[in-house]
C-alpha cells in the first residue's frame, strides 16, 4: 500500500474525497468476507449506497487481516432489517446499528451519522448530550461525507467500494496510514469529551497498529483521562476487553499507565503498580505478555482471567493487611479482602456474574492447590476451572512469588499415571499443623419424662 500511493496527491476541492483507484491499491475481494460482500451487494441492489468502512479497509491496507467487517449505508436501521428480514436484529440505543448474521459470523452496518448542528428539528430529537457533554444519544443520519467526519479517527474513515474497487477518503486517513500516525477527527478536545472512550480506542489503535498519536491527539489525553470517570460501568467493562485481548496489552498496559487511564479501569492494581512493589509488577506484566502470547498461538484467552490477574495484587495486598494488623486468620482474611476487592472494582468496570464467578473459583482454588494430601489433590484435579488455577499458580511463580515448587508439583501430576500419582502424594510432607478439637457439646440430654 504505501509504495503504491506515495505519489498520490490530495484533490484540490476539500469536499471532494481523495479517490484511489482498484490498481492504486493492494484490496483483493479475496481477502474480504464472503458475508460482507454480500450485505453491500444486497443493500446496493435494493437501491442504497454501501461500502465497507473502518478498521477492515485499514488493516487490508496495511496487509492486515481483518477482525471484523463493517459495512456503512445510507439506508436506515429500519431499512437494512426489511432488507435482510430474519437474518438482522436492530440493537443499541446511543448508537443504533444492526447486526446480521450469517451462520457465526456477523455483519455490522451503520447508518452513515449525520452532523447534529444540520439537522432538523425532529432528527435532533435523537441526539442528546449530558450536562457535561458526553454523547447519550446520537442517531442523527447523513451523507458519506457527514459520516466520515463524525469517525473517530482519520485511519477509520475509508471507505471501499467492491463494485468498482474504489477507496474514499475525506478525512486524510490515506496520508496518516502513509506516515504510521493516529490522528483523532476534528477537535481533540471537544471529541475525547463527547465520547471519553476514544481516548482508550487510540492507546488500543496505537498499541495494535505501532502507530504514534499525533500531538494534538495526545496531549488532551494527560489532561482529561478523568473524563472516564463519567462512564457508565458496562461500557468499560467492553472496552476492558478490547484493550486486552487486542494482541498488544503489554504495549496497552504501559500506554494506560503512561497516560493515567488505568486508575479508572483497575484502581486497585493501579495503586499496587504504584507502590514500587516488583511482585505486583511482575505478575500483572506477566499477565499480559502471557495473553499476548496466547492470542498470536490462535488460543482462547478468558476474561475472568485478566480480572483474576488485575485483582490479586490489590487482593493480595489487602490480605496481608488484615493478617497482619487486624490479626484474622488466613481464610476469613481471603473472604473478607475479596468482597472488598471485588465491589470496588464494580464501581468502576461491571463483571456479569459468570464471570466473576470464575474470579473466585480461580483465586479460592490456589489455596487447594498447596492441600495435597489424601484426596484432595484429586479432588482438585478434577475441578471445572482446575486449568485456569493452574495457569495462574505458573503466573506467580514466574512473577516470582516462592511457592516450593508447587507448579513443577502439578505439572507431573497431571501428566502421572495412577500408581505414579499415588507416589508422589505419599512423599509430600507431613503436615505438623494440629487439627483443632471439636467441643463437645455442653447441652444436657432431654429428658423422657
Amino acid at each position: 500500500m504505501l509504495k503504491r500511493l506515495y505519489k498520490l496527491l490530495k484533490p484540490s476541492n476539500s469536499n471532494s474525497p481523495l479517490i484511489i483507484q482498484e490498481n492504486e491499491h493492494n484490496i483483493s475481494e479475496r481477502d474480504i468476507s464472503r458475508s460482507a460482500l454480500r450485505v453491500v451487494d444486497q443493500l446496493r441492489k435494493n437501491g442504497f449506497v454501501a461500502y465497507l468502512v473502518g478498521g477492515c479497509v485499514r488493516d487490508l491496507l496495511l496487509d492486515g487481516t481483518p477482525k471484523d467487517f463493517d459495512v456503512a449505508t445510507d439506508a436506515t436501521p429500519e431499512q437494512v432489517k426489511s432488507t435482510f428480514s430474519r437474518n438482522a436484529r436492530i440493537i443499541g440505543r446511543r448508537f443504533r446499528i444492526v447486526h446480521v448474521r450469517f451462520g457465526r459470523e456477523i455483519i455490522e452496518v451503520t447508518t452513515f451519522r449525520g452532523n447534529p448542528a444540520e439537522a432538523k428539528t425532529k432528527a435532533k430529537a435523537d441526539h442528546n448530550q449530558s450536562e457535561k457533554g458526553i454523547l447519550l444519544r446520537d442517531n442523527v443520519y447523513g451523507d458519506i461525507k457527514s459520516d466520515a467526519l463524525r469517525r473517530d479517527f482519520t485511519v477509520n474513515a475509508l471507505y471501499y467500494s467492491p463494485e468498482d474497487g474504489t477507496i474514499l477518503d475525506y478525512a486524510g486517513g490515506i496520508e496518516d496510514l502513509q506516515k504510521r500516525q493516529l490522528r483523532i477527527i476534528g477537535d481533540p478536545n471537544a471529541r475525547y469529551k463527547e465520547d471519553p472512550v476514544r481516548m482508550l480506542r487510540a492507546v488500543r489503535f496505537a498499541s495494535k497498529l505501532g502507530f504514534a498519536l499525533t500531538p494534538e491527539s495526545e496531549s488532551p489525553i494527560y489532561k482529561h483521562a478523568d473524563y472516564l470517570a463519567d462512564i457508565p460501568a458496562a461500557r468499560l467493562f467492553e472496552e476492558v476487553l478490547k484493550l486486552f485481548i487486542s494482541g498488544s496489552a503489554t504495549a496497552v498496559l504501559t500506554k494506560l499507565r503512561e497516560y493515567g487511564l488505568l486508575k479508572f479501569l483497575f484502581p486497585g492494581a493501579n495503586n499496587c503498580l504504584d507502590s514500587g512493589i516488583e511482585y505486583y509488577e511482575k505478575l500483572i506484566f506477566a499477565m499480559v505478555s502471557n495473553t499476548d502470547r496466547r492470542l498470536r498461538s490462535n488460543k482462547r484467552v478468558a476474561p475472568a482471567f485478566i480480572y483474576a490477574a488485575m485483582l490479586w495484587p490489590p487482593l493480595h495486598a489487602k490480605i496481608k493487611e488484615l493478617v497482619e494488623e487486624q490479626k484474622l486468620s488466613h481464610h476469613d482474611a481471603t473472604q473478607h479482602a475479596s468482597t472488598g476487592v471485588i465491589s470496588e472494582q464494580l464501581s468502576y468496570t461491571s463483571i456479569p456474574k459468570r464471570f466473576l464467578i470464575t474470579v473466585r473459583e480461580i483465586w479460592a482454588l490456589q489455596q487447594k492447590l498447596s492441600r495435597r494430601e489424601g484426596k484432595r489433590a484429586l479432588q482438585t484435579l478434577e475441578h471445572p476451572r482446575f486449568r485456569a488455577a493452574y495457569d495462574f499458580l505458573l503466573l506467580r511463580e514466574e512473577a516470582g512469588e516462592q511457592l516450593d515448587g508447587l507448579g513443577l508439583w502439578w505439572t507431573r501430576f497431571q501428566d502421572a499415571d495412577e500408581g505414579e500419582r499415588t507416589d508422589m502424594i505419599e512423599k509430600l510432607p507431613k503436615s505438623t499443623k494440629k487439627r483443632p478439637r471439636r467441643r463437645k457439646s455442653s447441652a444436657k440430654p432431654k429428658s423422657n419424662d
